[in-house]
């Protein structure tokens, strides 16, 4: 299991360029994982996806999703991460390098590397370009992340219907259920997600990184304050008002 990681200050070249600039990363010092299953959440560009980019290459997966063995670059950009990835240390209290990197941006490259491989039968025998959008984010999810390993995934909740996300958590509770060295650590904006019991939250919308509650999650509060007055909330928004979002 992932236990830490730190940043290795004297391992950053230049600190004046990205993803050095970005408020977190620049911020960071020590991060613990406390569960075996952690969420980072945020608004867009805070930098979560940032830092499990880098946590994935530094372990070796594909910069683009996949594990140790399944490796592809499509742009040059992929790499944008690696200074970070180098200046980081992550303790294990059992590193075994089995695990997965989904990365939502990304799958449609990943389903053309597995059809140019002949790799299919690994995700069911169909090509995931003859599935739907949604199916072939919980084919994915279904044929790699039930078994051991560190399970890294950035918004695996892009394509999924409501429905499914909750799939997505009965999955999460099988896999480490059945297997003792399973661990998850996910990106995510839905407050289905989030609200796996017992997960730690790390929140990306203030630079050092606080672990929160449920529901101080800014997804569940907003969600909540939609279903609880829309009208009201609503108004606001096409007034151009700010709506109040965590009354």
């Amino acid at each position: 299991m992932l236990k830490s990681l730190a940043l290795l200050r004297d391992r950053i070249a230049d600190p004046t360029v990205y993803p050095f600039t970005v408020p977190t990363i620049a911020a960071l010092d020590r991060l613990s994982f406390t569960s075996r299953v952690t969420f980072f959440t945020g608004e867009n560009g805070s930098g979560k996806s940032t830092l499990l980019e880098a946590i994935a290459a530094h372990i070796g997966f594909g910069r683009e999703g996949g594990n140790r063995n399944f490796m592809f670059e499509t742009s040059a950009s992929s790499r944008s991460t690696d200074p970070l990835s180098r200046a980081l240390r992550l303790s294990f209290d059992k590193r075994t390098g089995e695990g997965f990197y989904f990365r939502a941006e990304s799958l449609f490259n990943v389903a053309t590397y597995v059809d140019e491989i002949g790799a299919t039968d690994a995700y069911g025998g169909i090509s995931l370009h003859d599935r739907s959008h949604g199916e072939t984010f919980f084919t994915v999810l279904d044929h790699k992340f039930r078994r051991s390993g560190l399970f890294l995934l950035d918004e695996p909740e892009a394509a999924l219907s409501p429905q499914r996300q909750l799939a997505f958590l009965v999955l999460i509770h099988d896999t480490l259920r059945d297997y003792k060295d399973a661990q998850f650590i996910i990106c995510t904006h839905s407050p289905i997600l989030l609200g796996y019991p017992g997960a730690q939250i790390v929140s990306f919308d203030d630079p050092s990184l606080p672990e929160i509650a449920f529901d101080q999650t800014s997804p569940n509060r907003i969600v909540h304050r939609f279903l609880n007055d829309r009208e009201r909330f609503l108004r606001e928004l096409f007034e151009g008002d700010q709506p109040t979002l965590f009354e």
